[in-house]
């Protein structure tokens, strides 16, 4: 399996297919480069995806490096290791925030941006129920049972086909005798604090991202997006390519027609 070293040594996976114009992939918080398994299919392009130190099947490393800055550092080293000097980057969630940041910090790097359900301000709402979750593996025992609870208590999605809950669930957990366990280290939780912490103000990171073909995603019931913070980073990003998922919460699985549409735009303008 393809894994490459950190910048500190942590050994750190990725997977890449496809050919052509190279996106760099970054999934959440908690999760891993299968975030992207439902949309890779309806991209024309080289995918590279990354799983953070810490998830998926990269290595654990000491909990105060899992930081915004530390995995954007990271993101480039993967780009070093592929002999890639520019890459566009599609981010979910926490990976969009790493987007941003690279814009910030290594804008020339990137060819475009694509958010998945992230914007420069977080609704304290959603942070909750973030909060309430990392670190800790499911009370449901197998795959099925938890793709049921899902199913019935993640209320801001809408005609979500069992199917589907069920590869989210098989993504992201393990299945052992002892029930599902988590594919990251808990440790991630101690890096969140309370919840109830101020953000610093992340509005100059999204407005380094101008110059660069920019495009974002928002379920319309969003609890971490707020339709204000997206109305904003319309007015202040006119030639954006914006998009909103009907009946999706946090995050879209990104392989609904708005949003697959969106972002073979704003490849479509990369190439």
């Amino acid at each position: 399996m393809p894994h490459f070293n950190a910048p500190d040594g942590t050994s750190l996976y990725y997977e890449e297919a496809g050919e052509g114009l190279p996106v760099l992939a970054l999934a959440g918080l908690t999760r891993n480069g299968t975030d992207f398994n439902h949309v890779a299919p309806h991209l024309r392009c080289r995918l590279i995806r990354l799983d953070y130190r810490g998830r998926g099947k990269s290595d654990w490393a000491a909990p105060a490096t899992y930081t915004v800055p530390n995995e954007a550092a990271d993101a480039l080293a993967l780009l070093d290791h592929l002999g890639l000097e520019k890459a566009a980057i599609l981010g979910t969630s926490r990976g969009g925030l790493i987007a941003m940041m690279l814009a910030a910090t290594a804008h020339g790097r990137l060819l475009g941006v694509a958010l998945n359900d992230i914007g420069p301000v977080i609704d304290p709402a959603g942070l909750k129920v973030i909060t309430g979750y990392v670190g800790h593996n499911p009370a449901q025992k197998t795959y099925a049972e938890a793709a049921a609870v899902r199913a019935k208590t993640w209320a801001t999605f809408k005609d979500v086909p069992m199917a589907r809950w069920l590869a989210e669930v098989e993504q992201h957990y393990a299945e052992t005798g002892d029930g599902l366990v988590i594919r990251y280290d808990p440790a991630l939780a101690t890096t969140l604090g309370d919840g109830k912490t101020g953000m610093p103000d992340l509005w100059p990171i999204y407005d380094a991202t101008a110059g660069l073909p920019l495009s974002a995603i928002r379920g319309a019931n969003s609890d971490l997006l707020s339709q204000a913070t997206w109305d904003e980073m319309q007015r202040r990003r006119p030639d954006g390519i914006f998009a909103q998922v009907p009946d999706r919460g946090h995050v879209p699985f990104l392989d609904e027609p708005p949003a697959v549409a969106a972002l073979q735009s704003w490849l479509e303008s990369m190439a």
